[in-house]
């Protein structure tokens, strides 16, 4: 059993990390599970001997695990995205960081920095994942719309970002892990002349960037 079992799993490993080429439509192995698919075979095995849940286990953890940064990432963005589906939280990859975008209609009422009480629950499930992955450093980074003087906005992004990093603490994410930071105005992702694009604009962001060991 154990000579079929090797090759199968790590056709199923290969097979589920390929990428095509955009440009060629040649379909690629991403390097990080080039080097890491030995280690999540051998893994995969180990938790085999025990039962079928530990297999599971095994495999989609030492695939993190011996895939690197990439893998680890990848888990924590498929992770988050199941957890937030229907919040209005956007969850967007770019290279090994992660960033969800908070939109302040969920989350803080006109002019205000307490959390409003319906977002709870979504950050309690960003908070549930980000305790599980505990190899990443959380920027918190608020934004405001160009509505106001700059100095106020400045402050209550601040304040906004301060709120959702103290929340986040307080489901037990170390601080040390945590860096609020207010930049006000200036960095609209959207028009400022349209009620939809200021809308767009007042946000909370949250990059999550893993520690390189």
């Amino acid at each position: 059993m154990k000579k079929i079992t090797i090759p199968i799993l790590s056709v199923f490993i290969l097979a589920a990390c390929t990428t095509s080429d955009p440009y060629t439509g040649e379909q690629k192995v991403r390097k990080s599970v080039k080097y890491g698919a030995a280690g999540a075979i051998v893994c995969g095995l180990i938790g085999a001997t025990r039962n079928s849940e530990s297999a599971r286990n095994a495999a989609a953890g030492c695939a993190a695990i011996g895939a690197g940064v990439g893998a680890y990432m990848d888990h924590q963005e498929a992770e988050l995205r199941e957890e937030l589906q229907g919040t209005g939280v956007q969850v967007v990859r770019e290279g090994d960081q992660i960033q969800l975008i908070m939109p302040s209609n969920i989350t803080f009422n006109t002019a205000e920095y307490d959390i409003k009480s319906s977002f709870y629950p979504s950050l309690n499930s960003v908070a549930k994942v980000l305790y599980k992955y505990k190899d990443t450093n959380l920027d918190v980074i608020g934004h405001t719309d160009s509505v106001g003087r700059d100095d106020y906005n400045r402050e209550l992004s601040y304040k906004r970002a301060y709120s959702v990093a103290d929340y986040l603490a307080a489901q037990g994410i170390p601080g040390n892990r945590l860096s609020p930071l207010g930049l006000g105005e200036s960095q609209p992702i959207a028009d400022n002349n349209t009620e939809y694009g200021r809308s767009q604009n007042r946000r909370v962001e949250l990059y999550i960037t893993a520690i390189q060991q």
